[in-house]
């Protein structure tokens, strides 16, 4: 089989965006497996925004300790092969293809044996588990797809359960309030496990300390046994003092921007330092080095220059207005504007209004997912936030992109002029898929 034949046949699967909330199947193709999933250690995150970036915060500094780490994440940016990650390198085509020829046979004696077959997100996730232990790894780094308790990667048991921001999103199969959202989130929260634990609401903080107590899992806090103690601009990012579990980590740089990276980054350093026990500090330097390796593409990502043009994944209102934050804090643009493309099934008008104190002009197109919200629908919310003057739309990402720099590039102050893509994951792959090539 090709990359391709495998993509073709994944993506003839119930995509993500519809689940039958069961690991039922999942269930049963690790069984048919064998369990790879229980033989390395698992450290898993759930969370509203934040997941991606601190799961490679995590796998960074794992591998800084020269641990040979396996990364699933979702969703992908450009290619498929991102979501399973070895030693910091996405899978390459054959690997990728031999992992999906291993699996294959026992996915469609699962699909013979129930009633819907398995998703194409189940299918990843059994794809992930089997690599790693294929390959093997000392330590696997698990995001969740969606919610938790009834997530395919919920197969697994973490001996870190991680749980970044929680806020409204995904509100069909999660539920309608932060409550509910965060009683499926936490289901990754296993016996015996530590859980380590971002700022959160307290309504959110209360059910997942509930929970926590329920099963006999360790709880560490952000704020209160971890946290981020100073922090300051930096040239590419910010730098940053850390109080970890067991020790204090000065001059860290991390090369992202925006207080909420600062703290995914002080829930991933209080994660190692869970993962590796003991009571003993991590090594500064390999803290520092660590974090000074990663990378989150799509994350307030630079790209391109004179204009800059930065490329975001944000895809829900509370990470919108994190986006903003940082924004106004690490950038210093006298004209700002935006190219939006949002899903037709996302709160695209709190993203809006998230996004309307910093943009100068906005360009509203339509990205390659046929969930896209129509250019129409999307201009006619934005000229209600922003006001018609400032809204203009294009028919294509490309267009759209040529249209935000001319009006970037309108004051004649091309060192202050930026432009930013976003409203949703796929809009970001597929804006660099477009720049990059450009």
């Amino acid at each position: 089989m090709t990359l391709k034949d495998v993509e073709r046949e994944l993506f003839a699967r119930w995509p993500e965006t519809q689940l039958q909330p069961s690991t039922e199947r999942i269930r049963a193709l690790m069984d048919l497996l064998g369990g790879p999933q229980h033989g390395y250690p698992v450290i898993h995150v759930t969370g509203t925004n934040g997941k991606t970036s601190t799961a490679r915060m995590i796998d960074a500094l794992l591998r800084a300790r020269d641990l040979r780490v396996g990364r699933f994440t979702s969703p992908h940016l450009e290619t498929i092969r991102e979501r399973i990650s070895v030693d910091g390198e996405p899978l390459d085509a054959e690997g990728f293809v031999g992992a999906y020829e291993d699996v294959r046979p026992y996915v469609e004696m699962v699909d013979a044996s129930h009633e819907v077959p398995m998703s194409y997100f189940e299918v990843l996730t059994g794809m992930a588990y089997a690599a790693f232990a294929e390959t093997p790894v000392d330590v696997a780094v698990v995001e969740v797809g969606m919610g938790g308790s009834w997530d395919a990667t919920n197969v697994a048991d973490g001996a870190v359960a991680v749980v970044t921001p929680i806020a409204i999103d995904h509100t069909r199969y999660l539920g309608n309030t932060v409550e509910q959202i965060a009683g499926e989130k936490a289901g990754i929260i296993k016996a015996g496990s530590t859980a380590v634990l971002a700022h959160q609401q307290v309504p959110v903080a209360e059910i997942l300390l509930r929970r926590a107590a329920e099963v006999g899992s360790v709880v560490a806090r952000e704020g209160l046994e971890f946290g981020v103690t100073g922090r300051d601009l930096a040239v590419g990012g910010q730098q940053l003092s850390l109080r970890g579990l067991r020790a204090s980590y000065d001059q860290v740089f991390l090369p992202l921007f925006g207080a909420h990276q600062a703290g995914n980054a002080a829930c991933a350093l209080a994660a190692v330092e869970a993962f590796t026990g003991g009571e003993q500090e991590l090594d500064p330097d390999i803290v520092r080095a660590g974090f000074a390796d990663v990378r989150s593409p799509g994350r307030l990502e630079r790209i391109r220059t004179s204009p800059a043009i930065l490329v975001d994944a944000t895809h829900n209102p509370a990470g919108m207005a994190a986006t903003a934050e940082a924004l106004a804090e690490s950038f210093t643009f006298t004209r700002l504007v935006g190219v939006v493309a949002m899903m037709a099934d996302k709160d695209v008008r709190g993203m809006l209004e998230a996004l309307e104190p910093v943009l100068a002009e906005i360009v509203v197109t339509r990205n390659s997912s046929p969930r896209s919200m129509g250019v129409d629908e999307l201009a006619g919310l934005a000229e209600e936030i922003f006001g018609p003057d400032r809204v203009h739309a294009a028919a294509r990402l490309d267009d759209a992109v040529d249209q935000a720099v001319a009006a970037a590039e309108e004051l004649g102050e091309l060192a202050g002029a930026g432009v930013l893509v976003t409203g949703s994951v796929v809009t970001a792959g597929d804006a660099r898929w477009l720049l990059a090539r450009g």
